[in-house]
């Protein structure tokens, strides 16, 4: 596998190796040793989730807030989405900056999202089905949000915003000035 920076601390990116033949391809998606040697990453996932969207679903920014918070690592099974993260730990020099990648099920690239980074994605192709792994469980008590088209941080989504398909929950998340986040 390979291991790419991206300048934002634990925020990577895994480019796996892929075998490919006149049969398709094979390759590992996860494999914890190769992974905790290469990125460092030593907590245990220990919860899969799995959401199909369609073109133009917009999903985020989400986080959870310590001491729930949760490490990701995103991949595309189907389709392609824009991938996006805000960096909400106060003390790192990327402070609310964002970060976009694209991630596809032809690229198959993975995106490893610690702790402190508030995430969303949309979506580029007709439908796109995302799979990630999660180092803790979901707790509706401690999660927090970002609004997704926060002025102060100018997120290019990759799509139409007056045709993204929102969530009303997504569409009332705060600024960030005001978000609640812990990190």
């Amino acid at each position: 596998m390979n291991v790419i920076q991206t300048g934002f601390e634990g925020l990577l990116i895994i480019e796996p190796r892929v075998f490919s033949d006149d049969r398709g391809y094979f390759f590992e998606s996860f494999n914890e040793a190769l992974f905790e040697k290469s990125t460092g990453f030593t907590n245990k996932f220990v919860q899969d989730n799995q959401a199909r969207s369609s073109m133009n679903v917009l999903r985020g920014l989400h986080y959870q807030n310590e001491p729930i918070a949760q490490t990701k690592l995103l991949r595309v099974l189907s389709g392609a989405i824009w991938d996006v993260v805000v960096d909400l730990r106060k003390n790192s020099p990327t402070y609310k900056q964002w970060y976009g990648i694209e991630l596809s099920a032809d690229n198959k690239k993975q995106f490893l999202v610690p702790r402190g980074f508030a995430h969303g994605y949309s979506v580029l192709t007709e439908t796109a089905e995302v799979f990630y792994k999660c180092d803790n469980f979901y707790s509706k008590e401690h999660e927090g949000g970002v609004f997704y088209n926060d002025p102060s941080l100018n997120i290019d989504w990759k799509i139409d915003l007056t045709n993204a398909i929102v969530s009303d929950k997504d569409k009332v998340q705060p600024m960030l000035a005001n978000c609640n986040s812990t990190f």
